[in-house]
C-alpha cells in the first residue's frame, strides 16, 4: 500500500463521504476508519465499501490517550484526516464538557501520537516528515470566526471570535494544531468549512430534521424568525475539497471551503417544503403549515459566509452543485432510504434533540 491513512469520525456524516471517496479513488491507499459510534456514527453509512480490501474499521474513542498511542504504534500511519468531533451547537450548550473532551483533548491526543510517531522535536521535522510522507489534516468549521453582519465574507485571515461552546472547542483545537506545527514542526493543514448538507446526515440538524418531520407531518421548528443566514455546501463537494487539500495543500496553511450558497433559514425551509410537497404528491402549501417558530438559540450567530477563493485559485477546487439542485438530490436520497431514517431515529436521541429545540 502506498499510504496508510487514519480517518477519524469516518462513520459520521461528512466522514463517511470522505472515507468512501478515498477508499474507491485510491485503491493503493490503506484507509483505517476510527469512530466511537456514538449516536451520529453509523457503519450502515459505509455498507457499500465495507468489504473493500484497502478499508478497515476500528471502534475507539479519541479521548482515550493510551488507546490512541497504541493504535498509532501498531499501524504506523503515514497521515491523519481528523474529522471526529462533537458538532451540534445545541448539544454544546447543554453539555459543554463533552465538547471540550472530544474536540480539544481528543485532538491533542491525536497530535501527540502523530508527533511521537513522526519524531518531530524543537521545531525541526524528522527527515521523513515532509509533504509527501506525513500530514495531519484537521477538518474544522467556519463557526470559529464568529458572526458576520449583512456584508463581508470569512477569509483565512479573519480573526477567531467563537460564540458557542461548540465553536470555542473547535477554535481551541485549531489553535493546538497550529501550535504543534509551529513548535514541533508537525506537518499540518487546517480547513474551515461552511454548513454541509446531503445524504447520511443524522436528523438533528436543520435540513434532515425538516425532511424527517415533513415526511411524518410533524412540526418543523425554526429558530426566532428564521432570519439567520448560512452558506450551504453539498457534502460530496466537501469530500472532494478535502481530497484536493490533502494532496495539494501546503503544510502550515489554512483553506476555507464554501459553497457560495447563502440562504436565510426561513427561505431554505420554504423551498424544502415546496420540494417535499412535490415529491410526496401533496397539495402545494401543505408542508408550509408545519413550520413552527421557536425561541431563538442562545448566542445564535446571524450570518456565516465563506470566501473560498484561495482554495479555488491555488488548488483548483470548485463546488459542483447549486443549492436547489443539491437540495432536491438530498430529498430524493432520504425518501429512498426511509429505513435508514427510521433506524437512526428509533432511539432517544432525536426525541431529546426535539425537546431541547422546542424548549429554547
Amino acid at each position: 500500500m502506498k499510504k496508510k491513512i487514519l480517518i477519524t469520525g469516518g462513520a459520521g456524516f461528512i466522514g463517511s463521504h470522505v472515507v468512501r471517496l478515498f477508499v474507491t479513488k485510491y485503491p493503493d491507499y490503506n484507509i483505517v476508519n476510527l469512530d466511537a459510534l456514538t449516536y451520529a456514527g453509523n457503519l450502515a453509512n459505509l455498507s457499500d465499501i465495507e468489504d473493500k480490501p484497502n478499508y478497515s474499521f476500528v471502534k475507539g474513542n479519541i479521548v482515550d490517550g493510551d488507546f490512541i498511542h497504541n493504535l498509532f504504534t501498531e499501524h504506523k500511519f503515514d497521515a491523519v484526516i481528523h474529522l471526529a468531533a462533537e458538532s451540534h451547537v445545541d448539544r454544546s450548550i447543554s453539555n459543554p464538557i463533552e465538547f471540550v473532551m472530544t474536540n480539544v483533548i481528543g485532538t491533542v491526543n491525536l497530535l501527540n501520537a502523530a508527533k511521537q510517531l513522526w519524531k518531530t522535536s524543537n521545531n525541526q521535522p524528522h527527515p521523513d516528515s515532509h509533504r509527501d510522507s506525513n500530514l495531519f489534516y484537521h477538518v474544522s468549521t467556519d463557526e470559529v470566526y464568529g458572526s458576520l453582519g449583512n456584508e463581508g465574507l470569512f477569509t483565512e485571515k479573519t480573526a477567531y471570535d467563537p460564540h458557542s461552546p461548540y465553536s470555542a472547542s473547535k477554535a481551541s483545537s485549531d489553535h493546538f494544531v497550529r501550535a504543534y506545527n509551529d513548535t514541533y514542526g508537525l506537518p499540518a493543514i487546517i480547513s474551515n468549512c461552511s454548513n454541509n448538507y446531503g445524504s447520511n446526515h443524522f436528523p438533528e440538524k436543520l435540513i434532515p430534521l425538516a425532511i424527517h418531520n415533513i415526511l411524518h407531518s410533524k412540526p418543523v421548528p425554526v429558530y426566532g424568525k428564521g432570519e439567520n443566514i448560512r452558506d450551504w455546501l453539498f457534502v460530496e463537494d466537501h469530500a472532494r475539497a478535502i481530497d484536493t487539500i490533502f494532496h495539494k495543500g501546503k503544510p502550515g496553511d489554512t483553506y476555507n471551503i464554501g459553497g457560495h450558497n447563502e440562504w436565510k433559514n426561513i427561505d431554505l425551509i420554504m423551498l424544502l417544503c415546496k420540494i417535499m410537497d412535490k415529491k410526496l404528491q401533496r397539495e402545494d402549501g401543505t408542508s408550509v403549515k408545519l413550520i413552527t417558530f421557536v425561541k431563538d438559540r442562545a448566542g445564535h450567530d446571524l450570518r456565516y459566509a465563506i470566501d473560498s477563493s484561495k482554495l479555488q485559485n491555488e488548488l483548483g477546487w470548485t463546488p459542483s452543485l447549486q443549492f436547489e439542485e443539491g437540495l432536491e438530490k438530498t430529498v430524493d436520497w432520504y425518501l429512498a432510504n426511509q429505513e435508514w431514517l427510521k433506524q437512526v431515529t428509533s432511539g432517544d436521541y432525536l426525541h431529546y434533540y426535539e425537546k431541547q429545540y422546542i424548549s429554547r
